[in-house]
């Protein structure tokens, strides 16, 4: 019996390897292929239900037995920041913003590679080249941009690989000069895309994945107005120490379920 293709996209899971942010445990993802026409549409629905990009690849943690992945992001409107953000914003208040296109530079990968050997030198990313840091920029099937931020004197202190979805800002990944570390620019960047959201009167900015107990995405939790998306639906982070971080083999649904439950945006719907 002869079948043809399928439409609608078809979701992979990834092999296991060592997980990136908790010691001893196996990662695993599910994912699919972001192209084509539906490409911005299937990125803003996804985007919605706890997936991140990755070039042409949008993919969600569906580790065997752990859920301690939670994709955050921040209700724009509601945010107000403490007061130790307020000083970082004025600290940075020198900074200039420029949005470019997603276009790799020697600038930019000169400081790419400073800030990888100065905080992620064990990473997986450490031993990425310009080629493939051009592909990590410039393979992009949707409204994607570069924020840069130049000190007065024109040097470049940070850059953000940002998406534009229909309802917020996602932070796909940003580094800086890791020289200014006191200058706190990590946190800066992200009460930055927080006014740029505003700006442009977007609901949402979209962080990427926070992970209790991993030292290393733990800051996230301390941005006020913050929702994880959980149980299928974005819910107030609340007292981020009630989180556990167990893995038990029955803690995950089976992979069919999981893509059974996802939304799929309407083809025939246009993009508005």
């Amino acid at each position: 019996m002869r079948h043809t293709l399928p439409l609608a996209p078809q979701f992979y899971v990834t092999a296991p390897q060592p997980c990136p942010y908790l010691p001893g445990r196996m990662e695993r993802k599910l994912f699919t292929a972001l192209q084509g026409d539906q490409a911005e549409r299937l990125n803003d629905a996804l985007s919605r239900q706890g997936f991140r990009r990755s070039q042409n690849v949008l993919y969600r943690p569906s580790c065997a037995d752990c859920q301690a992945c939670y994709s955050a992001r921040i209700r724009v409107a509601d945010f107000e920041p403490t007061r130790s953000q307020a000083r970082v914003m004025r600290k940075n208040a020198h900074l200039r913003r420029r949005a470019t296109s997603p276009w790799a530079t020697e600038e930019q990968f000169a400081l790419f590679r400073r800030y990888l050997d100065g905080r992620h030198a064990e990473g997986g990313m450490a031993d990425m080249d310009i080629f493939e840091f051009a592909a990590m920029v410039e393979e992009t099937p949707v409204r994607s941009r570069l924020i840069e931020y130049h000190d007065p004197d024109g040097n470049l202190a940070a850059v953000c690989l940002t998406d534009l979805l229909d309802d917020g800002l996602s932070m796909v990944y940003s580094f800086f000069d890791p020289s200014l570390e006191k200058s706190s620019l990590g946190t800066y960047i992200i009460l930055d895309h927080v006014r740029i959201a505003r700006e442009l009167s977007l609901p949402y900015v979209y962080l990427g994945y926070w992970v209790p107990g991993s030292d290393k995405m733990g800051y996230k939790a301390r941005f006020g107005a913050l929702e994880v998306y959980k149980r299928g639906q974005w819910l107030p982070i609340g007292d981020p120490a009630s989180y556990r971080t167990d893995a038990h083999p029955l803690s995950v649904d089976p992979i069919a379920d999981q893509v059974a439950r996802i939304h799929l945006p309407d083809a025939r719907t246009p993009r508005g």
